[in-house]
Parts: C-alpha cells; sequence; structure tokens
C-alpha cells in the first residue's frame, strides 16, 4: 500500500471530489487530504477533469454578438454592450459595463470611430489587458472590411460627425457579415487552438446560411431596384448598395447635425421631384421631423432597425435582414 498526499492551499469542491474519484476521505478544514490504497489502482482511475472554460465575447454591437455566437457556438459565451434600440454612436456607458469588459477574453468593436465617443474611457476603467488595443483578444471589424465613403480629402468638425476611415455601418451588407464571421473564427481559434476545426465549422454553417439567405433576399427585393429613398442619418448606405436602392438625400443635412427649415425645404423640393418613395428612419430618431418630409412627399415612413435588437421581432443578425425587407416590399407593394 502507498500514501498519496493530495495537496492543496484549502479544500474545494473540485478537490473533494477528486478524493471521491480514488476513494479518498476529505477533511474539511485540513491543508492536506490523505487517503491510502494501491498505486496500481490509482494509475487505472483517471481523476475527473473539469471542462474547459468557454471563450467569455462582449461586443458592442448586438450584430456583433450574434456572429460571434453562431461561430463559437457552446464555445463561447456573446454579450453585447449596446442595446438594438440604442445609438451606437451615443451608447449611455454604464457602471456595469466595467466590469463585464473586465472578465473578457474578447472585445469586438466595429471600428472606425463608430464607438470612439463612449468605449475608450470604459476600456481603460476595466483593467484587462486582454482587450487594449494591439492585443489578441481587441477586434476592431472595419479594419477587415471595404468601408464607404471614405474621404478624399482631410475632414474637420465644420463637416459633422464625419468619420474621417469611412461608414461605419458596415455590417447592414449581409457579404460583410461573411467577413465579419471568417475574421472571428480565425481570432477564437488563434485564442483557444485546441477548439479551431470547431470555429471554421461555425463559420461555414454561418456563412452557408447567410448565402442562402442573401439569395432570397435579393429574390424578394429584385423588383425594387432603383427605388429612390430618403434616410435620416446615413447609415443605411450598405444596405441600399448591396439591394439596389438609390439614397437621394439625408434629413440631417450633415451627420449629427439637426436640419434647418431651409434643408427640409429644399430637400422636400429635390425628392418630390425625384419621385422619392420610402422615408427610413432608426428607432431612436424623432420621429415629427421625418414623418413631415415623407408626409410632404406623399412617401411612406418605415421605422427601420439598423441592429438586431432594434425591433420586437429582430432578434438575431439574419432577424435584422428577414424584417428590413420584408418591412420594404411590403410598403413598396
Amino acid at each position: 500500500m502507498n500514501e498519496i498526499l493530495l495537496s492543496g492551499t484549502r479544500s474545494s469542491p473540485q478537490r473533494e471530489a477528486a478524493a471521491r474519484a480514488i476513494g479518498c476521505r476529505a477533511r474539511r478544514p485540513a491543508r492536506t487530504v490523505r487517503c491510502i490504497l494501491a498505486l496500481p489502482l490509482l494509475l487505472l482511475s483517471p481523476l475527473p477533469v473539469q471542462a474547459a472554460a468557454r471563450l467569455n465575447v462582449v461586443a458592442t454591437l448586438p450584430d456583433f454578438t450574434s456572429i460571434a455566437g453562431a461561430v463559437g457556438g457552446d464555445l463561447v459565451q456573446a454579450t453585447s454592450l449596446a442595446k438594438g434600440s440604442e445609438d451606437a454612436h451615443f451608447v449611455d456607458p454604464r457602471p456595469s459595463f466595467i466590469r463585464v469588459l473586465n472578465q473578457a477574453d474578447v472585445l469586438i468593436e466595429g471600428g472606425a470611430d463608430l464607438e470612439t465617443g463612449w468605449l475608450p474611457p470604459l476600456v481603460a476603467s476595466a483593467r484587462n489587458r486582454r482587450i487594449l488595443p494591439g492585443q489578441p483578444g481587441r477586434v476592431a471589424l472595419a479594419s477587415h472590411v471595404q468601408l464607404l465613403e471614405v474621404p478624399s480629402a482631410p475632414v474637420d468638425r465644420s463637416q459633422g460627425d464625419i468619420h474621417a476611415a469611412g461608414n461605419p455601418h458596415f455590417w447592414l451588407d449581409p457579404v460583410n457579415g461573411e467577413k465579419i464571421a471568417a475574421h472571428l473564427a480565425d481570432v477564437f481559434a488563434r485564442l483557444d487552438p485546441p477548439n479551431a476545426a470547431r470555429y471554421q465549422e461555425g463559420r461555414k454553417l454561418f456563412c452557408d446560411r447567410l448565402a442562402r439567405k442573401l439569395a432570397e433576399w435579393k429574390r424578394q427585393m429584385e423588383p425594387f431596384r432603383g427605388t429612390r429613398v430618403l434616410t435620416y442619418h446615413k447609415a443605411y448606405e450598405y444596405f441600399a448598395a448591396r439591394f439596389e436602392l438609390e439614397i437621394v438625400g439625408q434629413i440631417e443635412p450633415k451627420p449629427g447635425l439637426e436640419p434647418s427649415p431651409t434643408h427640409l425645404n429644399a430637400l422636400i423640393q429635390r425628392a418630390r421631384e425625384q419621385g422619392v418613395k420610402l422615408v427610413l428612419v432608426e428607432p431612436f430618431r424623432a420621429r415629427k421631423t421625418a414623418e413631415h418630409v415623407a408626409r410632404s412627399i406623399g412617401a411612406k415612413m418605415l421605422i427601420l432597425p439598423e441592429k438586431a435588437g432594434g425591433a420586437e421581432n429582430v432578434k438575431d443578425y439574419f432577424g435584422l435582414f428577414d424584417y428590413a425587407v420584408a418591412q420594404i416590399t411590403g410598403a413598396l407593394r
């Protein structure tokens, strides 16, 4: 008989489970657990192995969370900071976000200055080296897609809240959703190499489904190619480009600036002349001005979420496009 010593600083449920598995009795609060058994029996009786922890993924927007969850499956725990009903530029930085970020293995942001007004102070307060800029756990998705409306000349505040890197609402093109999934699969695989194949499998399943859905959405939108629309903010450019809608102007004279009567009168005149059929507005915008514009030009106004969770039935990334396509085609029939 041989005496086996399982040493540790304190008793724990895991240590007691290990002791029971090899026929030992744990004493609490003992600093050691002693058991007597035959060494051959010990070698033939493996200890229980605790399941590996999931990657703790935090994303700024629910669409990024949705894609991360599809790629990672049960290997990741994905949390969104912003709600689908919030303006991604001006998310309320709640104190609870600091704790969430402190525990994150991965932080996914849109980038291109989308979250620049609220995310950096939260990351600094979280004191989590894993998610600092330049670290493997920090992911800026804008660097992995082709951005629209990249300024060709220097920008300044006189141009409104214009983004020097380009339009940051890139997730509203489903093709960019495929690129996001591919990059996240690579990031997760680097952080969790034993499960690399499973992340690539999750990416493939997501992208295959997205390809089928995109073909379906394009068929539904085909009769309305070239339809002229107005938007409140420059949020739908990627959606319009993919589904061949023509945006002829915005209610905002410049990004982030409220419209003047002079701007609205000129916009209404131009919209009438060009036969605008729809006015698209995010859920968090004031509706009175948009309703006035739509009524003045004889168009329909749609409250169209630009993020998952922005409407009651928009639960994930696929639901976002299902909803948008159904609303637009229904309004134009």
